[in-house]
């Protein structure tokens, strides 16, 4: 197929507008209409990555995290960075990263970390903001019914787990059609007064165009009047990190045995017991320190994330136990969701997870 609707369906669940300011997730090598028949799925983009999808014969590397963060000035072969694009190109192979936008989504990293840590009842722990938007629209009351399923079809209306969201009121709208028009209802040159709804729904602001297109191919008026408004609202469904609870209380102890053994963690570094038995957990997979608030705020007994610097683990406070598993190992079950993913979309679509095992954090035991 074309790269195209691989990457299109990826963004569908992760939208690239999720992604953090500093993040650099999408296509970063290759050309959208380009042919694909087979996909490699890393945690990252190495030369040895790369090696392993020449011999295996795949025309795209799906990465979570990104190979190039900073812009590129040279392409001298200095870096692994430069070395790695540069064989990329050379061997017509497409890079793509879905990296911040996939930790910030329901299904994302995160819901994969506290399914493997067998938590229940999970949900974001830092909700985003400013990113749903409002429309108004006026449409005669016959055609009411047949505006709203196109709107939400678009993928308006979703508030949490509820979908097919409006507001409806009756009114009269009036107008008058100028010279040259053709309008739906009433004559030119004529004020005409018409029974109109006026609908109101909320949608993701990186919908707009779609939501926008939707409305005008299915109002029955010339000219379309709809008005748009920014929320502050914050999206339940999008954010960084997850809280959940396990259904049985641990001690300290045997939680954090649990939490080595279904991770694969070599190591976790944490702060001293509290001497609370956990219930609530929050997780961040990969450098998660800036939800620490969030998570004391949110009850949470243990914070479990990576790349905890050593002044950092006093902020604990003993309020809360925080328990650094390591970057990888945070994120490494990202690469089975990923292959999940795209297997459930496209069932006679080729996928491979690298056999390299990318993490560059050895430890001496």
């Amino acid at each position: 197929m074309k790269l195209a609707q691989l990457t299109a369906y990826l963004e569908s669940l992760a939208p690239l507008a999720y992604q953090e300011d500093y993040d650099n997730s999408g296509l970063i090598v290759g050309q959208p209409n380009q042919e694909v028949s087979q996909a490699l799925i890393s945690l990252d983009c190495t030369e040895a990555v790369v090696d392993e999808a020449i011999a295996t014969g795949c025309q795209v590397i799906i990465s979570h995290h990104p190979i190039v963060f900073k812009g590129l000035k040279k392409f001298n072969s200095k870096t692994y960075v430069e070395r790695v694009v540069e064989k990329a190109i050379r061997n017509n192979i497409a890079l793509y990263a879905i990296h911040t936008n996939l930790d910030n989504v329901m299904m994302g990293v995160n819901a994969r970390i506290c399914e493997t840590l067998g938590l229940v009842n999970f949900h974001v722990l830092a909700p985003r903001q400013n990113l749903l938007k409002k429309l108004v629209t006026y449409v005669p009351t016959a055609q009411a019914d047949q505006v709203r399923n196109a709107l939400f079809h678009a993928g308006a209306g979703h508030i949490g787990n509820y979908s097919d969201c409006s507001f409806n009121a009756e009114g009269t709208g009036t107008f008058k059609a100028g010279e040259g028009t053709d309008p739906y209802v009433g004559e030119p040159g004529i004020r005409h007064h018409e029974e109109e709804v006026r609908i109101e729904t909320v949608y993701p602001a990186n919908l707009e165009s779609k939501v926008i297109m939707a409305l005008i191919l299915a109002h029955p008026y010339e000219e379309v009047a709809y008005d748009l408004y920014n929320m502050t609202n914050q999206h339940q469904q999008v954010g960084s990190g997850m809280i959940g609870e396990l259904e049985t209380p641990m001690s300290e102890e045997e939680f954090l045995s649990e939490v080595k053994h279904n991770m694969q963690a070599e190591v976790i570094r944490h702060t001293a017991f509290t001497g609370r038995r956990i219930k609530k957990v929050a997780v961040c997979g990969g450098s998660g320190g800036f939800l620490l608030k969030q998570a004391i705020a949110a009850g949470a007994d243990i914070f479990i994330t990576a790349d905890y610097k050593y002044h950092e683990f006093f902020d604990a406070e003993g309020k809360i136990l925080i328990a650094d598993i390591g970057h990888f190992e945070s994120e490494q079950f990202t690469q089975q969701l990923l292959y999940e993913i795209i297997q459930n979309k496209f069932v006679n679509f080729a996928i491979r997870l690298t056999k390299v095992n990318t993490n560059p954090v050895k430890y001496f035991i």
